[in-house]
């Protein structure tokens, strides 16, 4: 699967953007069929402390999944959307194998 990883208003680090492609890579657990993963990591301009924006899109088959977290930091955020990936991903193959057998 291909990760492909923005940061937009800063730069983020190599360890940053390893965290978040390993993170995704591992959801190829759940899922068989993701064709890429798009991650942006975003900081937003303003006083409140859960500025950093993490945007995960997986494309796979049929449909795309995107999930958004505000927090205070990318690792949390980048846990938090991967967490509710791994629920989409299950429901996304279980609704699937569904319309096969019916």
């Amino acid at each position: 699967m291909k990760v492909f990883t923005q940061s937009v208003n800063f730069n983020a680090d190599a360890e940053l953007i390893n965290l978040a492609e390993k993170k995704v890579e591992s959801l190829a657990k759940y899922h068989d069929k993701i064709v890429d993963a798009e991650v942006f990591l975003k900081v937003q301009n303003t006083s409140d402390k859960e500025n950093k924006i993490t945007e995960i899109k997986i494309n796979i088959p049929g449909s795309e999944l995107i999930i958004k977290r505000e927090t205070r930091t990318f690792e949390e955020g980048i846990n938090l959307a991967v967490d509710s990936l791994k629920r989409q991903l299950k429901r996304s193959k279980e609704k699937h194998r569904d319309s096969l057998i019916s």
